[in-house]
């Protein structure tokens, strides 16, 4: 992709993450209903479960470009695995801090060991040993092979993440999506959390193509200074 369609499609995107967030704002502090149980604070989970979505989403897009990587050794698929792990890992710190804020006034207590709080805590450690472990490599073929390898076992544990609430007792309550008879959202909130996950999803990818944007020129700098010590 040449530099004038990563400049448009950058530009396409703010732009779009821009009205997103503007609609889903109005969403969710004006259109969306107040929870009867825990009022106000409610409104928090139309940032921590977008957020949520996108982290094991990117983590997925990890999965695959390592694979990829592996089966074609081609480069690209690395700066796309090494890209959208940092996405993860911003919107696993939004999930890590805005779950936190959420629970105080509705569990009395900031944090509590339970297998959904603690899996997504490892899923976090996890990728920032992947991140760690690209920075500390320099070849680029053995590092893009070790962190292929690394994306690959890492994402085993975002279904534990996800299945957390449904295998084990845990302080989250029961699913509302998809988590069988008696859950759901009244029809505004779910118009409301399309919206938030609309937004992030655009903002998040936005994000994305500067971080490939970003490593690509990154490893041509490197091959360029290669080239000219020969």
């Amino acid at each position: 992709m040449s530099e004038t369609a990563y400049h448009r499609l950058s530009l396409a995107l703010f732009a779009l993450g821009v009205f997103l967030v503007l609609i889903a704002w109005y969403q969710v502090f004006v259109v969306v209903p107040t929870e009867r149980t825990m009022g106000v604070i409610q409104r928090i989970f139309y940032i921590h479960l977008p957020s949520a979505f996108v982290a094991f989403f990117a983590f997925f897009v990890v999965f695959v470009a390592s694979v990829a990587y592996l089966l074609t050794r081609r480069l690209r698929w690395d700066w796309v695995a090494a890209s959208a792990a940092e996405v993860g890992i911003v919107s696993c710190i939004a999930v890590l801090i805005t779950g936190p804020i959420w629970a105080k006034p509705v569990w009395g207590m900031w944090w509590t060991w339970d297998a959904r709080l603690t899996s997504t805590l490892v899923l976090f450690l996890i990728y920032m040993g992947y991140l760690l472990l690209r920075h500390y490599v320099d070849e680029s073929d053995r590092r893009a092979r070790l962190a292929a390898v690394f994306g690959i076992l890492g994402f085993v544990d975002v279904p534990i993440v996800y299945m957390a609430n449904r295998w084990f007792r845990t302080q989250h309550p029961q699913p509302v999506i998809a988590g069988g008879e008696g859950s759901g959202l009244d029809p505004q909130m779910w118009i409301g959390l399309l919206w938030c996950v609309a937004a992030m999803f655009t903002w998040n990818i936005f994000l994305f193509v500067q971080r490939y944007r970003l490593e690509r020129t990154r490893e041509e700098f490197i091959e360029l200074a290669r080239r000219a010590r020969v």
